[in-house]
C-alpha cells in the first residue's frame, strides 16, 4: 500500500470482533460512495442504494476473511462493482437513467440549465463508452480511486489501468467533441 496504513483495516478488525461501532463508522464513511458508483453502473437509484446493503452486509458477515491487500474502500467498490454488474446480467434489458435526482437551488436558472445539460451530455458520452473504460473513468476519477486501487476492482494490472485510462479520456473527448463541436473551436481560442 505504498507505506500508507489505512485507517479501516482497524475499523475491519474490530468489525470482525463484533464491533458494531466500528461497522457502522465505516458504513457512515463509505457508503455514499458506494450507492454513487453502484448507481453509475446501475443507473438505478433503489438498486445502488441494495447493492450497496449488501455490499455492507457482505462486510458485517466476512469481516473475518477480509486480507488487507489495500485500501478498504477499494475492496467495497470491487464487491460493489460485482454485485451491480451480476444485477444487469440478470437485468439484461435496457438501463432507465433515474431522473429522480433533486436540482439544487440556484440564484441563476440559466447557469444551472447549462451545468445540468454538461453533466447530461458528459452522462450521455459516458454510457457510449466500453463498459472496462466507463467503470475505469467513474473508479478513477469519480471515486477518486488510485490507479493501483481501480486495477485492483478492475482485475488489471497497474499498466493495463493506465492505457484503458488513457482510452477512454480520449474516446470521451471524441464523443463530447462529436457532440458538441462547437466547443472545440472555443477551446482553440
Amino acid at each position: 500500500m505504498n507505506g500508507v496504513e489505512d485507517p479501516d483495516h482497524a475499523l475491519m478488525q474490530r468489525i470482525a470482533s463484533g464491533d458494531a461501532r466500528a461497522f457502522r463508522q465505516l458504513s457512515d464513511q463509505h457508503l455514499k460512495t458506494i450507492v454513487t458508483y453502484a448507481y453509475r453502473i446501475t443507473h438505478n437509484r433503489a438498486e445502488a442504494e441494495e447493492i450497496a446493503q449488501e455490499v455492507f452486509l457482505r462486510t458485517w458477515r466476512e469481516a473475518e476473511r477480509y486480507r488487507p491487500e489495500g485500501r478498504v474502500v477499494a475492496w467495497l467498490h470491487k464487491v460493489a462493482q460485482r454485485l451491480a454488474l451480476d444485477l444487469l446480467r440478470r437485468r439484461r434489458g435496457t438501463v432507465a437513467v433515474d431522473e429522480a435526482l433533486e436540482a439544487p437551488a440556484s440564484d441563476n436558472p440559466q447557469q444551472l440549465l447549462v451545468r445540468k445539460q454538461n453533466v447530461q451530455g458528459v452522462q450521455a458520452a459516458l454510457q457510449l463508452l466500453p463498459e472496462r473504460q466507463r467503470l475505469a473513468l467513474v473508479l478513477s476519477h469519480e471515486q477518486g480511486l488510485s490507479n493501483s486501487e481501480t486495477a485492483d476492482v478492475l482485475g488489471l494490472g497497474v499498466d493495463a489501468t493506465e492505457s484503458l485510462l488513457a482510452r477512454a479520456r480520449r474516446s470521451l473527448r471524441q464523443l463530447l467533441t462529436q457532440a458538441n463541436p462547437e466547443s472545440e473551436g472555443q477551446r482553440t481560442q
